[in-house]
């Protein structure tokens, strides 16, 4: 009986080592390639913050990357969504072009004062390298699946100093309520080397301090779930009004190019108005702030405004830093009404706003172990998890697939791009259903 048990673990020995190469050489490329990318952002963000006449190029900025998109990147315009649209469906391998688009449109952006993040580019770059693989190594489908996963973890990883987070952003974030254990061990060794990597070339992760977190009792976890709920809330007007205002450019703006210009032209205008500076870039001194003193109360409205007409209106870069400043500076504000500390509500805010806009409270309970002490980790998980729920089926990637429902019946393997659809199909048949009275 214990023969086969023995041929089980012996056939486990080439997979783990096929497996740690392939996922080493992705890590190489990720880690690599986010270490260039983010040493260019900070010569960016430090280019815009001294000379902050740059905001008036933003929309001939605006234009050039548009104008780059349409003549050459049509094929990887999709970003994130294509990487994810090819995980759950192959077609062809995606091409490598992805890297310097994508690259350069984010640093442009950031240099000229567009409100974005750059989870978005190092996923994409990390997912465009290790795609290349599959050529290379003659990779079957089901590992070229793994290999991007892989890619996904590792770009995620690099770019934020959280591996073990990576490790599970890449497998949750592919589908509402599944993971898929396959890509576990690839994903996990990608996600760690690739932080390596970034950090043996220079690359220094910001320090956020929780310096205070409450005891444990009824009445700090009841706060804790009514900040959950809003942090979801949050995060679910975040995603809809980004996509929203994708949708209404472009149903308006028919020639792609112009819809960064004139998204450009109106955050330009609007920054100059309110002298709102602070709400452009990622933001990093003011996610500091939000956990060491009180900050403006509106913070996170002005960051959510700045941010989703940015991305709307087709400017590079990502999400997920936005959310996390959007997030910090809106438990910064909700500390005092519920009565916890400042740092404490700024960390939940931070990771949960983001799990219920990206769907993945594994992944970001996780990110609030290795930011900020495991401390935190009881009322990490009831933030992430109560945003999640309350975020409903929505969501900042339209690729992401309905793997089980949070709360009500959803037909499996629905990408969220296709809810409104699906849900107008139920009410017209619940209408025609009816009879008449």
């Amino acid at each position: 009986m214990s023969r086969p048990s023995r041929l089980e673990q012996l056939e486990l020995l080439p997979y783990i080592g096929k497996w740690l190469v392939i996922a080493f050489i992705v890590a190489c490329l990720a880690g690599a390639a986010s270490a260039l990318f983010l040493h260019a952002l900070d010569w960016a963000t430090a280019t815009r913050l001294a000379h902050p006449a740059l905001i008036w190029l933003l929309p001939v900025a605006g234009f050039f990357v548009g104008w780059c998109y349409l003549r050459l990147g049509r094929p990887v315009e999709a970003g994130n969504n294509l990487i994810i649209d090819e995980i759950h469906d192959p077609k062809k391998v995606i091409p490598l072009r992805m890297v310097p688009m994508v690259l350069g449109g984010t640093v442009i952006s950031h240099l000229f004062g567009a409100s974005v993040g750059r989870e978005g580019t190092a996923v994409q770059m990390g997912g465009a390298l290790a795609d290349q693989l599959t050529h290379l190594l003659r990779l079957r489908p089901e590992d070229r699946r793994i290999v991007l996963m892989a890619g996904i973890a590792a770009g995620f990883s690099s770019v934020f100093g959280t591996p073990l987070a990576g490790a599970i952003f890449g497998l949750e974030v592919l589908a509402i309520g599944r993971m898929r254990y396959d890509a576990l061990f690839p994903c996990v060794v990608a996600a760690i080397a690739a932080d390596q990597v970034g950090q043996a070339l220079g690359i220094h992760h910001t320090h956020y301090a929780v310096s205070q977190v409450a005891p444990l009792g009824l009445v700090s976890v009841l706060s804790v779930v009514v900040a959950g709920i809003l942090f979801g809330l949050i995060g679910m007007v975040f995603a809809n009004s980004a996509h929203a205002i994708g949708a209404f450019m472009k149903r308006h703006i028919a020639y792609a190019p112009l819809r960064p210009l004139a998204g450009g032209a109106v955050i330009a205008a609007a920054v100059w108005a309110t002298d709102g500076y602070r709400y452009i870039g990622l933001g990093i001194p003011s996610i500091v702030q939000a956990f060491q003193q009180p900050a403006a109360p509106w913070d996170f409205a002005g960051k959510l405004l700045f941010t989703v007409a940015s991305l709307g209106s087709g400017f590079k870069g990502g999400e997920v830093t936005p959310l996390f400043y959007i997030g910090a500076t809106l438990g910064n504000a909700l500390a005092p009404l519920l009565q916890l500390p400042f740092s404490m509500l700024a960390g939940l805010g931070f990771v949960a706003v983001f799990a219920g806009a990206a769907n993945t409270p594994i992944a970001t309970i996780v990110m609030a172990i290795e930011l900020f002490g495991p401390d935190i980790a009881p009322f990490a998980a009831i933030a992430c998890i109560a945003a999640y729920l309350f975020s409903g089926h929505s969501g900042i990637y339209h690729a992401q697939r309905v793997g089980h429902a949070k709360h009500r019946a959803l037909p499996g393997e629905l990408r969220l791009s296709e809810l409104g659809a699906y849900r107008k199909r139920l009410r017209q048949q619940s209408v025609a259903r009816t009879p008449e009275q």
